[in-house]
């Protein structure tokens, strides 16, 4: 009996990911499969259905309350970065800074999306920032496809540390604490990220890109009207507030980004009257929460097939236990070799069939979170969400840029894939 659900389940399995990669919508697919599940562990004796009930398609979403709201905050915390122009005028300096130098510029502007992006969350902050910062890339005479895979790895390099998905992480993995032990392996893994980005810009710009230098001051002018008033020096400071308070203060995340987003605020002038002042604030919030509309009901859906998930472990333990290396690493081997796995939604991004290979994994292994976390986030982040052509703001990138999605996996696959192996090599040191 164990053996046949054990292979009807693997069947599955296999299907989401084939579901995955052909862009199948992923909250109609983990509700499908926590369904599923659901129906085999019963069949099995793992469960009964009162129990599925009240654990997994009631107590599921329920678990993930918490992550939903600061996802929220997160969102809305970009949306008042971009509103207060402070975003804006951040690039703006920044550019300024690189002089005449298009290399040296592109390489300020990868660093400070990269600090932007340790707090900012949600792709309408994605889009914001890249209507500014892809334009001015283009027009220092880098091509097309290394002006958005540059800009994109660069907003990836960020979510190493970024409280909004750590905490999205940490719902799947119990016990992970956003502190020091992480952020020493969090602040290593983004310095890897942006320094390749930078090796990849250095190699394929030193040449000479076609420098459209000239066209420099033209197209900044058309691009930064969003730019209405220059923010004072001191607003800049704000996209790394939550981040400081939440590492050195130890502050929670909500109020963290709400000293933050208040702050912002008031040293732009936002907040000149109570009537101004309450009108953006709910705009802001209001924006904030429809850029991550989708992002929430995908994360009320998933937690119901983690519960079942790790319900049905015991039926995978005869088919797999000897397949899956059983030491940190033979473990770490293979998801370096296995890395390219994370595109499209595959079996090693967590936003995708990932999800059910952390439950495969933990019912045949005795891996502790603190390996296997960062195993995970690897190539969710820099495989998916950085290079990944389903990734919500990737594709915006792309279209945007009118960038096909074969020239944008030939430019950054190897980039990523090296990315993933140095940071499988550091996560294996401090964790396993």
């Amino acid at each position: 009996m164990y053996i046949t659900i054990g292979i009807i389940l693997l069947i599955t399995y296999v299907g989401l990911i084939y579901f995955a990669a052909k862009g199948g919508n992923l909250m109609i697919g983990f509700a499908a499969m926590a369904v599923i599940w659901v129906a085999l562990s019963i069949v099995g004796g793992e469960l009964t259905w009162n129990e599925a009930m009240v654990d997994v398609f009631q107590g599921g979403p329920e678990s993930w309350g918490a992550t939903a709201v600061i996802v929220i905050f997160g969102s809305w915390f970009g949306r008042i970065l971009i509103e207060t122009d402070i975003a804006s005028t951040l690039i703006k300096k920044t550019t300024e800074l690189g002089g005449d130098n298009p290399i040296w510029t592109t390489i300020l502007l990868s660093i400070v999306t990269g600090i932007i992006f340790t707090s900012t969350f949600g792709a309408g902050a994605v889009v914001a920032i890249g209507v500014i910062i892809l334009p001015i890339l283009m027009s220092l005479g880098v091509p097309k496809v290394l002006a958005v895979t540059s800009y994109l790895m660069s907003v990836g390099s960020g979510m190493y540390v970024n409280i909004v998905l750590f905490k999205q992480m940490q719902a799947i993995f119990n016990g992970f604490e956003y502190n020091w032990t992480y952020l020493k392996f969090g602040f290593t893994a983004m310095a890897v990220q942006l320094g390749i980005v930078i090796l990849m810009l250095v190699l394929r710009l030193r040449k000479g890109a076609t420098h459209a230098w000239a066209a420099r001051a033209d197209a900044f002018t058309q691009e930064e009207e969003n730019v209405r008033n220059e923010v004072p020096g001191i607003a800049l400071f704000t996209p790394i507030i939550p981040v400081v308070l939440s590492i050195f203060f130890g502050w929670q995340p909500i109020p963290a980004f709400i000293v933050a987003s208040i702050f912002g605020l008031a040293v732009t002038g936002k907040l000149p009257g109570y009537a101004e002042g309450s009108k953006l604030i709910t705009r802001t919030f209001y924006d904030g929460v429809v850029d991550v509309a989708s992002l929430l009901g995908f994360l009320f859906i998933l937690p119901m097939f983690n519960k079942v998930s790790g319900i049905a472990a015991p039926f995978f333990e005869p088919l797999i236990g000897g397949i899956i290396p059983q030491t940190a690493i033979g473990l770490t081997l293979l998801f370096i070799v296995a890395a390219p796995l994370g595109y499209f939604r595959g079996p090693l991004t967590v936003f995708g069939a990932g999800a059910a290979t952390i439950g495969v994994i933990n019912s045949i292994g005795s891996f502790s979170p603190q390996l296997l976390f960062p195993l995970m986030y690897i190539p969710t982040i820099t495989m998916n969400m950085s290079t990944g052509p389903t990734q919500s703001w990737n594709l915006w990138a792309l279209n945007y840029t009118k960038v096909s999605v074969k020239d944008f996996l030939k430019s950054g696959v190897l980039w990523a894939w090296l990315i993933s192996i140095i940071n499988f090599v550091i996560a294996y040191i401090m964790f396993g």
